[in-house]
């Protein structure tokens, strides 16, 4: 039987703003069982790096307030406390952050960092600290892991310092790895190489993994089940080859069109989904994507649609997911989730 490790379910995050109270993240649901890649997508300003930082409680929480349950292993993180998440982060949790500059402290050496986590975490020396560091920078493929250990972030490459957030994020061997954009500003190769890294370990280590991304191309690759965001709510939830074969939501529709397509007319233009996404201070009264969406009714502007079970492994939250999937069904994207 599989082991569910991480349950989200009806998570609200408010943040208390100089213009008013607004909800960045509104009844958000999904699970995530050990050995399992969740890919978490969306527009940027869709919610999903909230949802992350939600999951292990980073944001300040003077000004900012949750609402449901997030269960790891059971156990409702929203109600645990500052020091029972201290044990949780790094340590059971893990996340790698997007942009790894910023991340890593430019006065301490990538050894001390990794090494302040192992010894934060485990009953070990610093001695036996620095050796499971160096092991971990060897593991994630960094050459020479006994110098690398002792340089500063400003003297690695952007693909060394991601492979060292990996590589802290992973020191104290988690079940619950979180990858926020793990492969923005990363040339191909590199990206390839790290998503390989990040698929190796989560087997080497029986990792449940939360990928966040607005990178379809890495969901095909990397994913087993999708979970599509749009103005912090969950509008559509699938397995991967289903999302792609078979999109229902008309967002995600727009999404999949958008892909550059290896075969058909390359002189066409992109599909672009017209319009943008709305201020937290903006949402719109029903669907939240009626205003951009061909096939909205009166009842999308003036109703707002559950995420319902459409059938076995989706659910969908729109009004006509069933004429539009009808209407698509032959569709260009049979073949999508193969062409990555």
């Amino acid at each position: 039987m599989e082991t569910k490790l991480l349950e989200v379910k009806n998570l609200k995050t408010h943040f208390n703003t100089e213009r008013g109270r607004v909800t960045a993240v509104d009844g958000v649901f999904f699970t995530v069982y050990a050995g399992e890649t969740v890919g978490v997508v969306g527009e940027s300003g869709c919610g999903k790096s909230v949802t992350a930082e939600s999951i292990l409680r980073l944001l300040d929480e003077k000004s900012t307030e949750y609402e449901g349950e997030i269960l790891y292993k059971g156990k409702n993180l929203l109600t645990s406390t500052i020091n029972d998440m201290q044990s949780v982060r790094g340590n059971d949790i893990s996340m790698i952050f997007q942009d790894p500059m910023s991340s890593l402290n430019p006065v301490y050496t990538v050894g001390n960092q990794i090494v302040e986590s192992i010894m934060l975490h485990q009953n070990v020396n610093k001695k036996e600290a620095y050796e499971k560091a160096t092991e971990m920078l060897r593991l994630t493929g960094i050459p020479s892991p006994e110098k690398r250990i002792h340089e500063y972030p400003h003297e690695l490459s952007g693909g060394m310092r991601q492979r060292v957030m990996i590589a802290m994020a992973l020191s104290c061997q988690p079940k619950l790895l979180i990858a926020d954009e793990p492969t923005t500003a990363l040339d191909v190769t590199t990206q390839s190489q790290i998503l390989d890294l990040i698929n190796e370990l989560k087997v080497k280590f029986n990792m449940g993994t939360v990928m966040i991304t607005h990178d379809l191309g890495v969901v095909a690759e990397v994913c087993t089940k999708v979970v599509v965001m749009y103005l912090g709510q969950v509008i559509e939830e699938a397995d991967v080859r289903s999302l792609f074969s078979s999109p229902y939501h008309p967002y995600t529709d727009g999404l999949l069109k958008s892909i550059p397509q290896l075969t058909g007319d390359r002189s066409k233009k992109l599909h672009v989904i017209e319009g943008k996404v709305p201020t937290l201070h903006q949402i719109p009264k029903g669907c939240r994507f009626a205003p951009r969406c061909a096939f909205a009714s009166e009842k999308c502007h003036e109703e707002m649609p559950e995420l319902a079970q459409a059938d076995h492994s989706r659910k969908v939250r729109c009004w006509h997911y069933k004429e539009i999937f009808q209407a698509g069904e032959e569709g260009p994207y049979v073949s999508a989730a193969d062409s990555y």
